[in-house]
């Protein structure tokens, strides 16, 4: 059952954004990917299938996570595909949260319209700059009966795979091997669906007292913008915050690190023994990261690309460090329970993780 995507906001949401809209957008804008043949394409549509099934075993298998789960399909997409998919995951995450709904008579009104139609576009437009570089994506919301859906971008795997020159079926298993451990985390750790909902509900339902408190604050925090400015855009946001969404935002970024960091360690510690040469995709791939043009760069900073990139690395050196200390048996202790995720500060310091934890 896929999400409908409505012009009008679901009863509850308070969200006005033009969901259809959004999605027409972001297809519209969105460049088309390289050009292949039809025999290229339906190869690529089948390595990339075929590298989630396998990539996922080898997961299995380091890990000891999913023993004896069902592995579905990946879904092999366009740009406009992801785009689409991306909309509904985000319009069914956001759903059951207590956002903040607009003043009565707006929804139906003529201004109420012009918010959600702004709103839709400006969506439409970010997910158009996003949906050329993703390469693959788990929702865990997202395909039948809102079970999780595993999306492989296929222009998007071909184009990074022609920028970086290397070989098509270690690069298509590379990619899956990431993607397939984020899948496995949310479908082996049984509570990890729900707590991550949860916790997404809690961040988005405290944007009124947020609001509200930034206006209080607003010349403490003008001070302390002149006095020392903020790195990027997270740190911006942060001062906004109150105590209770900052506690919420730390725990998801904090979760959000170790799901990249735990992906990333994965993929290159299989990655020897199936993918020939992931030393040369591994190097490329991290310079390609950190590349871009002056513009490219700015958009990636302005939409969050790069905190996103921060994240992988720090969650990597997280992991790495666990594992190092504990194996990954003493990794897995994490899946334990809302208690054993890292908090935000032990993200850089992954001994006190390792001490709180195994003690």
């Amino acid at each position: 059952m896929s999400v409908e995507l409505t012009s009008a906001p679901r009863d509850g949401t308070g969200l006005p954004v033009d969901w259809g809209l959004a999605a027409a957008t972001g297809a519209r804008l969105v460049p088309a990917g390289p050009a292949v043949s039809p025999a290229e394409a339906a190869a690529e549509v089948s390595r990339l299938r075929e590298g989630a099934r396998i990539g996922e075993g080898h997961v299995r298998e380091l890990t000891g996570l999913g023993a004896g789960l069902p592995v579905p399909e990946a879904d092999v997409v366009d740009r406009p595909g992801w785009i689409r998919s991306a909309v509904g995951g985000i319009a069914t995450l956001l759903e059951d949260a207590p956002l903040p709904g607009p003043p009565a008579g707006i929804v139906g009104s003529a201004f109420g319209r012009v918010t959600r139609t702004a709103a839709g576009v400006q969506m439409g437009t970010l997910l158009a700059f996003l949906g050329s570089r993703v390469l693959g994506q788990y929702d865990p919301f997202g395909g039948p009966e809102r079970a999780g859906r595993l999306l492989l971008v296929a222009p998007n795997v071909v184009a990074a795979r022609q920028a970086l020159d290397v070989d098509a079926d270690d690069f298509a298993l590379w990619v899956c091997l990431h993607e397939a451990t984020h899948r496995l985390q949310f479908t082996a750790v049984d509570w990890l669906r729900d707590h991550f909902r949860d916790e997404v509900a809690a961040f988005a339902g405290g944007f009124d007292r947020t609001a509200s408190g930034a206006v209080d604050r607003l010349p403490e925090i003008v001070k302390a913008v002149r006095h020392d400015p903020p790195r990027d855009g997270l740190a911006l946001v942060e001062m906004f915050q109150g105590p209770e969404q900052r506690a919420v935002l730390d725990r998801l970024l904090a979760l959000t690190t170790l799901l990249e960091g735990h992906a990333e360690h994965v993929m290159d510690a299989v990655g020897p023994a199936v993918v020939p040469s992931v030393a040369a995709i591994r190097a490329r791939f991290t310079t390609r990261r950190r590349g871009g043009s002056l513009v490219d760069r700015l958009l990636r900073t302005l939409l969050g690309v790069d905190a996103k990139i921060r994240q992988y690395e720090q969650g990597r050196v997280f992991v790495d460090r666990v594992v190092d200390r504990v194996g990954l048996d003493g990794l897995n202790a994490v899946w334990t329970s809302p208690d054993t995720l890292p908090r935000r500060a032990e993200i850089t310091d992954p001994d006190t993780w390792v001490g709180r934890v195994h003690g």
